[in-house]
């Protein structure tokens, strides 16, 4: 892609369902006969499932959100796929959900400051006062929520009283210490993302990098993953290891995991709002 492609205004679809012959040759053909340029293009097949999946991205000769439009009718009408069609420059509304960790949070802070995650960060949701400093350094609306069994569902309600309001697209749990509620889950409005400080579904639960140095492991591992109903066991979207041994202690495994888990759950935040995954029976497809 040359400088000048860059600064046009380019279109992202993902599509996904019933696999049949044709279905690049319609879609890259419909582009061309319009005078798109395709820039990128990719597929996959589930041969078990029988289901096709696609990201494409184009430069339009026309109007984009005409062409948009008229490409919905193309992918949903005539080829019966489900599909999420945006503009590549489209920057979504986010919420953080924290506790007391800061390094995921800090992280995720940063690479949105310097341009490298195409968001803007509505505000902030915690049950611990202890980030708001952070969160106010960077002009974040801080929200303190504390929470107990008694109080959860009041909570949780307020909670998504605040995402809805902000009119975010994404919540992204970065070390929210919290097991959120099936309810909130499906009336939140919007996916979820999780950050889980283990290879999944290894060592799942509390406390896996104690579980992991009982266990006696040779790596430790962090995953992102789209939060459900049942505890992290969502939708994985990235994951990565690192190499222990014998001589590392418990701190050793922490201080290495938040390594991991910082660079893991950019990735897969980098990902959805990049329009590069399609979730599907609990899996995903992660375009590159």
């Amino acid at each position: 892609m040359d400088a000048n492609d860059t600064a046009k205004k380019r279109i992202v679809a993902l599509l996904h369902g019933p696999d049949r012959a044709g279905i690049v040759a319609r879609v890259s053909g419909w582009i061309y006969a319009r005078g798109g340029n395709i820039l990128h293009a990719d597929q996959h097949r589930d041969k078990q499932q029988h289901i096709f999946f696609q990201r494409i991205e184009w430069i339009p000769a026309g109007d984009e959100n005409e062409e948009m439009r008229l490409f919905r009718e193309l992918a949903e009408g005539e080829l019966g796929m489900e599909a999420t069609i945006r503009l590549s420059s489209y920057r979504p509304k986010i919420v953080l959900m924290v506790s007391q960790f800061e390094h995921c949070f800090y992280d995720i802070l940063m690479r949105c400051g310097m341009g490298e995650l195409q968001c803007d960060i509505a505000c902030v949701i915690s049950n611990h006062e202890k980030l708001r400093s952070i969160s106010e350094t960077f002009g974040i609306k801080y929200h303190y929520l504390p929470i107990s069994k008694d109080t959860k569902s009041q909570v949780e309600a307020e909670e998504k009283r605040i995402i809805k309001e902000c009119g975010a697209e994404l919540v992204v749990m970065a070390r929210y210490m919290q097991i959120l509620s099936a309810d909130f889950i499906d009336t939140v409005g919007c996916p979820v993302i999780n950050i889980h400080h283990s290879f999944l579904p290894a060592f799942a639960g509390a406390k896996p990098y104690h579980q992991a140095y009982e266990r006696g492991v040779k790596i430790i591992g962090a995953t992102a993953h789209y939060a459900t109903a049942d505890l992290d066991e969502g939708p994985i979207i990235a994951q990565d290891v690192v190499r222990i041994t014998h001589r590392d202690s418990v701190d050793d495994l922490i201080r290495k995991g938040r390594e991991l888990e910082r660079i893991v759950l950019a990735s897969a935040v980098r990902c959805h709002l990049e329009t590069r995954i399609l979730a599907y029976r609990n899996k995903t497809v992660v375009f590159d």
